[in-house]
């Protein structure tokens, strides 16, 4: 422990053109006695740490010094593609490696270049929680990270509507999306799906433990429970977690529009549209529209999810929208219609 402080006041010493004390103290999460004791320690190991006395004093590296210990470890490199996403990092357990990796990074650059990582950090930052939702970190996250990372086989138990199911998996990846974790991992099949909000399905894969194997995209707060074994899986290497996110997205999207509703739309309400509702459905909608009416409205055949939801999200269009089937669905426009005009009048 003593031994990578020491390193670690080093990197820092060489980041930076000089620290106080009380800064090497933060950073280093001691005492500042403890950073004097230090210091000593590393001048009697030839390390040439000297200290600027008075109130604008501080510690510093003279004579042009460099440490070599600037190589990364695995999960330092492996941290420092995420460090993007700080929010992914903290609910993964990779905050600690990713501060070494950029502060190795820091003290390996040259001294006019040091400033890069803050020049950055100060002009792009990632927000990846959606809005109007307190986001939420899985109690299981960092225990499927560490198994995705190693290639080991987890026994999980996972809460699909009223019950729970135990499943042997092979983690592939983790994808957060919107401030929710899921994760993609292959089966031996013996899965039937978890829902339509849960997860969704593909085939593939090269192997498995019977059955036929697939891949699955799970939710991961709905994990109850999960073991890593030491057992490890073989990877297909033909595997791509973007490409494969972005199809089983889109196919999920798409699996959830189970209801269609005939709307008539204003110009105003064809623009809104993509706003209220899916917007590839509604772009789908209007492009399948035929001519304008008189008035300059257009028909168009909109794909939803229930009757419930596009009362929702219809609704919120107000006159631009005038819903014309099914009969059901349409009555109740009427009647909001009527109740609302009932306030104003």
């Amino acid at each position: 422990m003593r031994a990578a402080r020491l390193i670690k006041m080093v990197l820092l010493l060489q980041s930076r053109p000089s620290m106080t004390g009380a800064e090497l103290a933060r950073e280093l999460e001691v005492s500042e006695r403890t950073v004097a004791r230090d210091v000593l320690s590393l001048s009697e190991a030839g390390i040439p740490v000297y200290a600027d006395r008075g109130r604008t004093g501080g510690y510093r590296l003279i004579g042009g010094y460099r440490t070599r210990l600037t190589g990364l470890g695995r999960s330092e490199a492996e941290a420092l593609f995420l460090s993007g996403v700080p929010s992914a990092l903290r609910e993964l357990g990779l905050a600690d490696a990713a501060s070494a990796a950029r502060l190795k990074v820091s003290a390996a650059l040259l001294p006019e270049l040091r400033d890069a990582a803050t020049g950055a950090a100060q002009r792009f930052h990632l927000d990846a929680p959606g809005w109007y939702q307190a986001p939420s970190t899985p109690a299981l996250l960092p225990a499927i990270a560490e198994a995705l990372w190693d290639d080991r086989v987890l026994t999980a138990r996972y809460a699909r509507k009223d019950t729970e199911v135990e499943r042997v998996l092979e983690p592939y990846g983790l994808v957060l999306k919107a401030g929710v974790w899921y994760l993609a991992a292959r089966t031996d099949g013996g899965d039937r799906g978890d829902g339509s909000r849960d997860g969704h399905d593909g085939r593939g894969g090269h192997a498995g433990r019977g059955g036929h194997p697939v891949y699955r995209v799970y939710r991961v707060d709905r994990f109850a429970a999960v073991a890593a074994g030491e057992d490890r899986f073989v990877r297909d290497p033909d595997f791509d977690l973007p490409a494969f996110w972005e199809e089983r997205a889109a196919q999920f999207a798409r699996s959830i529009l189970r209801e269609e509703v005939t709307v008539r739309l204003t110009p105003a309400g064809a623009r809104w549209l993509p706003h209220v509702t899916d917007r590839t459905a509604a772009a789908e909608a209007i492009a399948a529209a035929g001519a304008p009416d008189d008035q300059d409205r257009i028909t168009v055949t909109l794909a939803v999810e229930t009757l419930d939801v596009a009362y929702s999200q219809l609704l919120g269009l107000g006159p631009e929208a005038e819903l014309l089937g099914p009969p059901e669905l349409r009555e109740r426009f009427a009647e909001a219609a009527r109740r609302m005009a009932g306030l104003y009048e």
